[in-house]
């Protein structure tokens, strides 16, 4: 069926649905529109599906959500015993997600799948504590995370807590693709509930004991006893879901002294104060600044709409702020858990930590220095949470922290993802010790810097929106395995990681990866320097990581900024 075919029958198949009528009839004479609405259907992965809102195969509305959720039903029912223990759903302050999250909830329960539906917005990391702690069979949460207003996202979870993995996401994907938009129906929801299908989750059931649960993870309760009612921190939800959990968890553990921007404070699914809800992006701080310099802040925190990524800011000796990068926070974060822990006598001799293949490596050196091994893992924050599973499984390692460079860290077992909440905690205990010592945050980066050497990481992406990008990134990763550089920016590749094909090449020898199948090329260059090219599982981007490091902060950039410039050519 071609697009204009694909765009008709939508109009006939919802032609009881105005919303979606006035929608498809606005674009009628736009065929480029309608191509790009039409020439696929949006994509089902182990990121879940993540799109612009609209109508259309290619979409995120509430057709595609329907059909997602009964084909995760009809696969969690191919053991019906295991489907009874049903599947936990939440969602952020985004548009339609309070929406789609009902309608997710009555078409599990129309297939028989009991729903255990949140009353109000959660973040990321609850709803991967409840799937553990209400021993679910699954979870969802409808979010788009850190993108663009016009975005929303369906997350699907398995019983770990973590983000399903590719052979589930696999099988999902074929269901889905056997299941017509319109055979997808929802239950009366007085009707679940009365069949017990349907059970609201309000503020006390779960949300308490995640809470105890964070506490846990103080490393030295009594630093924070001692010195929390002197830190000052602005705090900042970007208008998402991490006001409530981010503000009890500093509360309760005695960091009183905390300014939050007001005009972030409430959910916003249209993000007004912000160009893009991301903590990674300095125009997300620009309230909280100004907020910080009134109040005298020591620190600034924000985290993502779904509150499973956390940005730091930090004083500088001259009065002005620094925004840490996302792997400058796990490596602040990793070596105080390592040398406090050490110092306590308290660091684990099988222990270990967890890091995306594209996070930095000071991060391998912190571990080597403190005997704690460093696992990698292909980017995506499941894989982190296998890694979790396995190290119980066997035995094997004690795991103290997993992070990626995308502003993700974890140091509990009991969530599987990011957890922004964590995070907060970790980073204001870190903060009062570097008070108690008469330093900053950003003395303390500089400190594991002159001790480990100066690494610098920079991110390119590079845009490729609809169809005609689609294939521009396909035709970018097919060409660099046809002919992969010998060498960047001047600097030897010493090896070459081909994720797709699960090798890697060094002097002519080929030998396994020992990670999943990927879309994702790795060159190791000399002196410990990388570039790292992927596309994007969630946005019509190609990525770029280029990582250097330096005896200098000076040197480090400097090389930094050469390897960028050589490697962007490479996707021209």
């Amino acid at each position: 069926m071609d697009v204009r075919s694909s765009y008709e029958q939508w109009l006939r198949d919802f032609a009881n649905d105005e919303d979606t009528v006035r929608d498809l009839l606005a674009i009628g004479d736009d065929d480029r529109e309608i191509e790009d609405r039409f020439y696929t259907e949006l994509s089902f992965g182990t990121a879940g599906m993540r799109g612009v809102l609209g109508a259309g195969m290619n979409r995120m509305n509430r057709y595609n959500v329907r059909r997602a959720t009964k084909g995760l039903a009809k696969y969690l029912m191919e053991k019906p015993e295991e489907a009874r223990r049903g599947v936990v759903i939440a969602y952020d302050s985004r548009r339609c997600s309070a929406e789609f999250a009902r309608e997710t909830a009555l078409v599990l329960c129309r297939e028989g799948v009991p729903a255990y539906l949140f009353d109000d917005l959660r973040p990321v990391p609850i709803l991967s504590y409840a799937v553990r702690h209400l021993h679910a069979i699954a979870g969802i949460v409808i979010t788009a995370s850190h993108n663009p207003p016009q975005y929303n996202g369906y997350k699907v979870y398995g019983e770990d807590g973590a983000q399903v993995g590719p052979e589930a996401a696999e099988g999902i994907t074929r269901i889905i693709r056997a299941t017509a938009y319109t055979d997808c129906a929802l239950m009366d929801e007085a009707e679940a509930r009365a069949k017990g299908l349907l059970r609201i989750i309000g503020n006390k059931e779960v949300d308490d004991d995640y809470i105890a649960d964070i506490k846990t993870l103080c490393i030295q309760p009594e630093l924070l006893d001692r010195e929390g009612g002197k830190l000052r921190i602005v705090y900042t939800p970007i208008h998402g879901s991490g006001n409530v959990p981010v503000r009890r968890i500093l509360k309760e553990v005695g960091i009183s002294n905390v300014s939050v921007v007001k005009e972030q404070e409430p959910p916003d699914p249209n993000f007004s104060t912000v160009k893009v809800p991301n903590p990674e992006d300095p125009g997300a701080f620009t309230l909280a600044f100004r907020l910080a310099d009134e109040v005298g802040a020591d620190v600034i925190f924000a985290t993502d709409p779904d509150c499973d990524r956390l940005g730091v800011a930090v004083r500088k000796k001259d009065g002005q702020w620094q925004l840490l990068t996302g792997n400058q926070i796990g490596c602040v974060l990793l070596y105080y858990i390592l040398s406090t822990k050490h110092k306590q006598g308290k660091l684990p001799e099988n222990g270990a930590a967890v890091k995306s293949i594209v996070s930095t490596s000071l991060s391998n050196r912190i571990c080597e220095s403190f005997g704690v091994d460093m696992f990698e893992t292909l980017t995506g924050f499941k894989f982190i949470g296998e890694k979790i599973q396995q190290f119980q499984d066997t035995g094997s390692h004690t795991f103290l922290f997993g992070f990626e460079e995308s502003y993700g860290f974890l140091s509990s077992t009991f969530v599987r993802d990011k957890d922004g909440v964590n995070a907060s905690l970790l980073i204001s205990e870190v903060a009062c010790a570097c008070q108690a010592e008469g330093i900053t945050l950003y003395d303390k980066v500089q400190e594991i810097f002159e001790r480990y050497g100066y690494f610098v990481e920079k991110v390119v992406s590079k845009t490729l929106p609809g169809k005609d990008g689609l294939t521009r990134m396909k035709e970018i990763m097919k060409e660099l395995r046809a002919n992969p550089p010998k060498d960047i920016a001047g600097m030897k590749v010493t090896a070459v990681r081909d994720y797709l094909a699960g090798i890697r090449t060094c002097g002519g020898q080929a030998e396994p990866t020992g990670l999943p199948t990927s879309d994702v090329l790795y060159f190791e260059l000399e002196r410990g320097n990388w570039v790292c090219v992927r596309p994007s599982g969630t946005e019509p981007k190609i990525k770029l990581y280029v990582n250097s490091n330096a005896a200098s902060q000076e040197e480090a950039e400097a090389v930094n900024a050469r390897l960028r410039e050589a490697s962007e050519k490479l996707m021209d």
